[in-house]
């Protein structure tokens, strides 16, 4: 049995575009990418750890604990042994709060991926793999987003080149999570049930490779 931390925020939490519901386990793209590797005879545990709003690197001004480089390497450190970790952030990078650009968000991917590498896990357990995904860009905010993410749509421009050119760098796999999904038209953030559908089970085969070595 080996085991997947994927970490991320609400496009791997699940909620509902325009609501503040949550998805299933069963539909949401780790849970159909956990399903998809047993059915296929992989023996697998995906952990969640998906926090509403969490960052790459910075701070909410409005909510604690979002930063998603706090706490990480004790979080490698208590799901250890992992033979993965599959880290898709850099949504909320782009909310109005914050000046960042491609570029930047990829930088806050990299200070995460460093994180990982030099968790205090016991002797003899492995340095896990990592799988970076750019999530979906987002398009215009709609309905309850549309002032968190006023001008995201463009502060993101070029998030998958950024991180693939990060990933590149530091040796690790990449995946464009934006050549197989688009955004919910419903809010212009987050994924809805079909789009985690498509995404757990474009990633299955992608994971399965990186696990089986």
């Amino acid at each position: 049995m080996k085991q997947i931390l994927v970490y991320g925020d609400s496009l791997t939490w699940g909620i509902v575009p325009n609501t503040r519901q949550r998805l299933p386990h069963a539909e949401r793209w780790a849970g159909v990418m956990e399903r998809v590797l047993l059915d296929a005879g992989q023996p697998v545990r995906v952990l969640e750890d998906a926090l509403n709003g969490r960052r790459t690197v910075w701070d909410d001004p409005f909510k604690p604990g979002r930063n998603g480089l706090v706490g990480l390497e004790q979080r490698i450190e208590c799901h250890s042994p992992l033979a993965l970790v599959v880290l898709m952030l850099g949504t909320n990078d782009f909310q109005a709060t914050h000046d960042n650009n491609a570029w930047l968000s990829g930088q806050g991917v990299a200070a995460l991926v460093h994180a990982i590498r030099r968790a205090p896990i016991e002797p003899g357990m492995p340095v896990p793999a990592i799988l970076i995904i750019a999530p979906p860009p987002a398009q215009p905010a709609r309905g309850d987003m549309a002032g968190k993410f006023a001008g995201a749509h463009e502060r993101c421009n070029g998030i998958a080149s950024a991180y693939q050119q990060v990933a590149a760098g530091l040796g690790c796999a990449f995946f464009d999570a934006g050549g197989v999904v688009e955004v919910s038209a419903a809010d212009g953030v987050h994924l809805d049930q079909q789009g985690h559908e498509r995404l757990g089970r474009a990633l299955a085969p992608v994971v399965q490779r990186l696990i089986a070595t």
